[in-house]
């Protein structure tokens, strides 16, 4: 019995043997040199509110971060989504979790669980990639609320859970996460508190720390920490860096917008307030480079190309699809500009609405 056993075990060898010669040449995130790589010892290309895009979907619309949606962000080499969710009265009166850009009646996405539903599409025949979301919990959700969107979707299948609510002195690699199927990293900004029953949610600040957000000059940017408070450049608590890059501009009534117009610098790799230059300077600070960077429109730049050199990527980008660097020309659809106009009296109507109500 013994002797069959050993048999049969000294048979798989080189089966086993294969896997790891596999193994070791397996792209992770797109690239080979990833996968012994820490999760927090790389820069994760972000997609500042992933699914507010600014296409022929949304007329166009100003309010619009992206000109793709979070399939061909995740396609194209993006790693992590961000999303502002809201609470949103359905047609029966029901409360439902919505994408929503700053208020519902400026741009609504659809729910969150459809959003959900669309990435674990993409992770499904996307095996060896880990993935971040990060949500923005605008209207104070609790674990319990949007853990109910995760189940709904399925994509909870995928969450990884964190050893314990504290820092920890080290993140497992990508090939780690992706052998043990737990490719979803998921945080949320802010949890009021953990769920037991949801443990892969976790709180952003508890975990990562940001820099200012707010910029409407390429000379504003910094790599000081803003959030959470009380947090210096020598004194992070171990947290993880996310490094907001991309700009501001303000509208009519103060309404801040989307800058597109400065794009093609602010992602490129050098110039005035570059995503390059912006790389190399808090990698001086820190003496390491941030693990994630959050961009608007990530196709112009490409942004892509700052983070391959920080993370020293220059080959093997496997599967990875390459997008045109060009904004969109609004004036090809000829129904846009009425859109627009539309978009614009609907922001001034919630501007009303909110003053009306002291908001």
């Amino acid at each position: 019995m013994f002797f069959r056993s050993l048999l049969q075990a000294s048979a798989l060898l080189p089966f086993l043997s294969s896997s790891t010669s596999a193994q070791s040449t397996t792209a992770c995130n797109n690239s080979p040199s990833l996968c012994s790589r820490a999760y927090n010892n790389m820069t994760h290309l972000g997609a500042h509110d992933s699914p507010f895009v600014r296409d022929k979907s949304t007329s166009f619309s100003t309010s619009g971060n992206q000109y793709y949606n979070s399939t061909i962000q995740l396609d194209a080499g993006v790693r992590l989504l961000s999303a502002q969710v809201h609470k949103n009265s359905s047609a029966t009166g029901e409360d439902e979790w919505h994408l929503c850009h700053s208020s519902c009646d400026l741009l609504d996405m659809g729910s969150l669980t459809s959003w959900l539903k669309e990435i674990k599409t993409w992770m499904d025949s996307h095996k060896n990639d880990v993935v971040t979301v990060l949500i923005v919990n605008s209207d104070d959700a609790t674990a319990s609320d949007l853990g109910a969107q995760f189940a709904s979707s399925g994509i909870d299948d995928y969450a990884y859970t964190p050893a314990s609510t504290s820092v920890p002195k080290t993140w497992p690699t990508l090939e780690s996460l992706i052998s043990k199927g737990t490719r979803l990293m998921t945080f949320v900004a802010s949890l009021k508190e953990t769920s037991t029953q949801y443990p892969y949610l976790m709180d952003e600040f508890t975990y990562i720390f940001e820099n200012d957000f707010e910029n409407e000059s390429p000379t504003n940017y910094t790599c000081t920490p803003n959030r959470p408070t009380g947090l210096t450049t020598s004194s992070t608590g171990g947290r993880m860096f996310l490094m907001n890059h991309f700009l501001y501009s303000t509208q009519l009534f103060g309404i801040q917008q989307p800058n597109s117009t400065y794009v093609n610098v602010t992602n490129a790799e050098t110039g005035l307030g570059s995503l390059g230059t912006r790389l190399d300077n808090c990698t001086s600070v820190y003496g390491e480079a941030p693990n994630f960077v959050l961009v608007d429109f990530f196709n112009v730049g490409p942004a892509i190309q700052s983070v391959d050199k920080i993370n020293g990527v220059t080959s093997s980008i496997a599967g990875r699809m390459t997008l045109t660097t060009a904004q969109p020309n609004e004036n090809v659809d000829t129904g846009a500009a009425g859109r627009r106009d539309a978009s614009v009296v609907a922001v001034i109507v919630a501007v009303v609405v909110a003053v009306a109500f002291g908001m």
